[in-house]
């Protein structure tokens, strides 16, 4: 059975997909990551009876990579150091970007909690339900969690439907050695694990999520 889809169009001033290999300079990805996008769709709904699952991203301006820094004064800091120290990363700035997921029903029911077993239970259709709340909600600007170009000072000056003037920007074409996917692959309730996609192609501005599993037999 073919998945139901979702999409939403995202924009703002700075934008940060941090790259693990960076180091203590992060640079930005020019895409979001597969896991940050399925961030980003249960931002406007989470549910945890169905799974998320991206599969493309266009991107919609051009690239502007931008240095930035801040004062960090959070828990990583080095043990010994007093008061803040300056952080630097290199961000996008201007950015916007057409996200697209396929939704299926969730498949490990038995780690779920009681009320979405119960709404599981008694939706014959999850992956269409989902669909039809989401977009109501996307239309009416609702959102479950404030949603964040990838850092959480980061957020969208737009988040709804694709707009009539929005263009794919084609000239963008790049190749990714690694792109990091999920920190959490088994989903609700799992435990950590970075997984990786190595040779990620951006083509004439379009990122295409490679699928695995269930997801490569269902489409």
């Amino acid at each position: 059975m073919k998945p139901y889809v979702v999409t939403l169009e995202i924009a703002g001033s700075t934008a940060m997909w941090t790259r693990p290999d960076t180091g203590d300079c992060p640079v930005s990805y020019p895409a979001p990551t597969y896991s940050a996008v399925k961030g980003i769709f249960e931002s406007v709904l989470w549910g945890p009876a169905i799974s998320i699952v991206p599969f493309k991203t266009e991107i919609c301006r051009p690239l502007h990579f931008h240095g930035y820094a801040t004062n960090y004064n959070g828990p990583l800091r080095k043990s010994g150091t007093e008061g803040a120290y300056q952080f630097l990363a290199t961000v996008l700035t201007d950015v916007c970007y057409r996200l697209y997921a396929h939704i299926y029903p969730a498949r490990k029911k038995n780690t779920l909690p009681e009320s979405a077993r119960c709404w599981d239970a008694k939706t014959t259709s999850p992956g269409h339900a989902y669909a039809a709340i989401f977009e109501r909600r996307l239309k009416s600007g609702k959102c479950f969690t404030m949603p964040f170009l990838g850092w959480k000072e980061f957020t969208p000056s737009y988040l709804g439907p694709f707009r009539k003037e929005t263009h794919v920007e084609t000239s963008i074409n790049t190749v990714l050695p690694s792109m990091v996917r999920e920190i959490f692959p088994d989903g609700y309730n799992s435990s950590r694990q970075f997984t990786y996609d190595q040779n990620v192609r951006i083509e004439h501005g379009v990122l295409y999520y490679r699928l695995k599993g269930r997801e490569v037999n269902d489409d």
